[in-house]
């Protein structure tokens, strides 16, 4: 299949978080039809990463993940434009990525490999898994894929996930004064995160706040006894003064229960490739044995996570170029280095 057939076909493969097999197996069988020596990497059961790699040894590794967030919609297209979930986030990548091996591999460039994870949009329990078990051989960068416009990106921003959760005593509403209510207690918690002031960096900008989940009670003529709220935060600094803002804001009115957490990350960058810094968060940080980092995608991030999502099959082209020159001034890098390397210790 070509091009925007492949995307099309990875789009219309159901793939929400928790249920990445079948396009797992997909992606696995097309990339063995193509030749490449494939490995199921198991994370659990009936979800694991695709690896995929020649006979030499991968020194770049194209990078992206096979889950999305739901709700799934099938693909769709006109004249310019992809639609459908995983459009730009990433199943569009996902081909772009696999198109750009095979015109490398045409060329005779077989020191590439691929790498698709399950669980990016929540835990990144595939990448951590694949850090964990990485193949014996170590690659010298990984090019992640994200919608950066096909910039390349210069740092991302940290997160911080969290869980408050409040405590109550359950009371019949026509009494409130014999209960306690979780909710109350919640939402007095929350207006004051809502008044904090967390770091700024000139760089990455703000850190910004974000209340995704509010839960509690049972019906509305009860007395909440618990209630609690799910939170992320977009980080511009180390998380520790930010865990220390939010607890000092807490106060221990709550109990904080933190889900994951890692610092911004500052990518490598290669002369010639419009630029840009972004906001959201990648399988990278948990990726740190894969090589040096870099990352790059078609599509806006704007148009990913909505019931609009879509990606230009102009971009989706540009994209496939894009992976292909990065590879190669990344090889031609890392080959210049070693000349240069061999070249003093000549002079020594």
């Amino acid at each position: 299949m070509n091009f925007f057939e492949l995307t099309r076909k990875l789009i219309d493969i159901p793939s929400v978080t928790g249920a990445e097999n079948t396009v797992g197996v997909f992606i696995a069988s097309h990339l063995e039809g193509l030749g490449y020596e494939v490995k199921k990497q198991q994370v659990e059961k009936n979800r694991f990463n695709v690896i995929a790699t020649t006979a030499a040894a991968p020194r770049v590794i194209l990078s992206t993940h096979m889950d999305t967030v739901p709700p799934h919609i099938v693909s769709s297209e006109d004249e310019k434009r992809i639609y459908g979930r995983g459009a730009c986030d990433a199943k569009g990548i996902i081909a772009a990525q696999i198109v750009a091996a095979e015109r490398l591999r045409a060329e005779g460039v077989n020191e590439i490999g691929l790498l698709f994870t399950v669980d990016e949009e929540l835990g990144s329990s595939g990448a951590r898994i694949a850090n964990t078990n990485r193949p014996s051989y170590q690659p010298e960068y990984l090019i992640n894929g994200e919608p950066t416009d096909n910039k390349l990106a210069t740092a991302t921003k940290g997160s911080l996930r969290l869980t408050l959760k409040t405590t109550g005593r359950s009371a019949h509403s026509a009494y409130p004064e014999h209960g306690e209510s979780a909710i109350e207690k919640l939402l007095d918690v929350l207006e004051s995160i809502r008044k904090c002031a967390w770091p700024e960096s000139d760089s990455l900008g703000q850190t910004t706040c974000n209340i995704g989940v509010i839960g509690g009670g049972t019906r509305a003529n009860v007395i909440p006894a618990e209630a609690a709220a799910d939170m992320q935060l977009r980080l511009v600094s180390n998380a520790h003064p930010v865990k220390t803002i939010l607890e000092n804001a807490v106060a221990g009115r709550a109990e904080v229960e933190y889900l994951s957490e890692h610092n911004p990350v500052h990518l490598v960058t290669v002369d010639g490739f419009e630029q840009c810094v972004v906001r959201f968060t990648t399988d990278i940080p948990y990726l740190s044995r894969w090589g040096k980092p870099l990352l790059l995608g078609p599509g806006s991030i704007l148009n990913a996570h909505t019931d609009h999502e879509s990606v230009e099959k102009r971009e989706l082209t540009e994209a496939a170029n894009l992976y292909c020159r990065l590879t190669r001034a990344l090889l031609a890098r890392e080959a210049a280095s070693q000349l240069s390397e061999a070249a003093e210790e000549t002079y020594r």
